[in-house]
């Protein structure tokens, strides 16, 4: 009895042990691939010193340089539209005509006793040059025969009145009119619009208004050419601030010949400012952005016990300045030159060993495509 139960726990001790190498070996074994785990790949690139202009930034719409909605000035019917919808016209190019048959009609009448009326007054002035009838009788003549000719000129005006031109050069839109349509006076009739160049108009604080000029830079985007920035000037600042929001109105010019952009389109304007400022940028991704503060990962070189060198990641609290397409300036916390991770930031913290893998990197434009929104 006593020998079964010290074989029992001899065989009890030995499976312990057994149990207890196995473990250690696999203890041995994980700190030994914790090891050789590998490092956190990263990209960087080098913290640049640049010249930035100061910006104010805006949103505004597009206006044409000239555009009416041409009415009717006269009521008639239509005869006739020269034109179709969205084509180019000139100044003075015909457009829609009304009907003139009566006014053509009364026009050859009043021609017709305005010529009779002419030679009423010229037979009386030769005789009241002869004394043979009075002053007066010559008056009431040469009277008549006056208001014969302003008889005709005011039909003359009326013809020309429902010859419907254009009042500038431009392209015309979608007519809201039919040939044969009976229009009354007032009527619109087709919208017509000078697209080359464009007013972009914009509204800034009136704080910013010392810092506004005419003739200074603007940079204009608009969603329906995302990655094309379009080059402007300040025109006109209009000399009083609206005194419900307290901004001040601005327009700028842009030229269009390619008549790309349109009157109403959404657009943002950025105005540049003269003024230089020194400034250090990197790209938007290298920024860690926190309620708590913004940060920035600086590669840094470290020694190790057996004098080897490696590379880790040092976190760095850096106060932001202007955005700027891909990039944004730092205004305090970093130097120009330093390397400072521009992927990877989400998966690193203070003192990280990192691996540098700079086979891809994010863009660093000052036109960010697709544009910031």
């Amino acid at each position: 009895m006593i020998k079964r139960f010290i074989i029992a726990f001899a065989g009890f001790i030995t499976v312990v042990a057994f149990l207890g190498v196995v473990k250690a070996s696999q203890i041995q074994e994980m700190m030994g691939m914790s090891q050789e785990m590998p490092l956190t790949a990263v990209t960087t690139t080098t913290a640049e010193n640049a010249q930035w202009h100061p910006t104010i930034k805006a949103i505004g719409s597009l206006a044409p340089v000239q555009g009416v909605t041409i009415s009717a000035e006269l009521e008639g019917t239509i005869t006739e539209i020269a034109v179709g919808n969205g084509a180019a016209v000139s100044k003075g190019d015909l457009l829609i005509k009304l009907d003139t048959t009566v006014e053509l009609a009364q026009l050859a009448a009043a021609r017709a006793r305005s010529d009779l009326a002419k030679l009423q007054a010229d037979r009386s002035r030769k005789l009241s040059e002869q004394n043979t009838i009075s002053k007066s009788e010559y008056d009431a003549a040469a009277a008549q025969y006056a208001q014969t000719l302003a008889d005709v000129a005011a039909l003359e005006a009326n013809i020309a009145k429902k010859n419907i031109l254009a009042p500038f050069d431009g392209r015309v839109g979608i007519r809201q009119i039919n040939l044969g349509q009976y229009v009354s006076r007032g009527t619109p009739l087709i919208p017509l619009q000078k697209l080359d160049p464009v007013f972009v108009n914009f509204y800034v604080p009136q704080r910013n208004l010392p810092l506004l000029a005419v003739e200074q830079t603007v940079h204009v985007t608009v969603d329906a050419f995302p990655s094309h920035v379009f080059d402007a000037r300040v025109g006109a600042i209009n000399p009083e601030v609206d005194r419900a929001t307290r901004n001040v109105w601005v327009q700028a010019i842009i030229p269009n010949p390619g008549e790309k952009l349109r009157a109403g389109m959404f657009a943002r304007v950025e105005v540049t400012l003269p003024e230089v400022k020194d400034v250090v940028v990197v790209p938007a991704t290298a920024v860690s952005y926190a309620s708590y503060g913004n940060s920035i990962y600086v590669i840094e070189e470290t020694a190790g016990p057996d004098g080897s060198t490696s590379l880790a990641a040092a976190q760095r609290p850096v106060v932001l300045g202007a955005k700027r397409g891909d990039l944004v300036s730092v205004v305090e916390g970093l130097n120009g030159g330093e390397q400072v991770v521009t992927s990877g930031v989400f998966k690193l913290r203070n003192g990280l060993p990192v691996q540098v893998n700079n086979e891809v990197t994010p863009s660093q434009d000052e036109v960010a495509t697709p544009p910031n929104t």
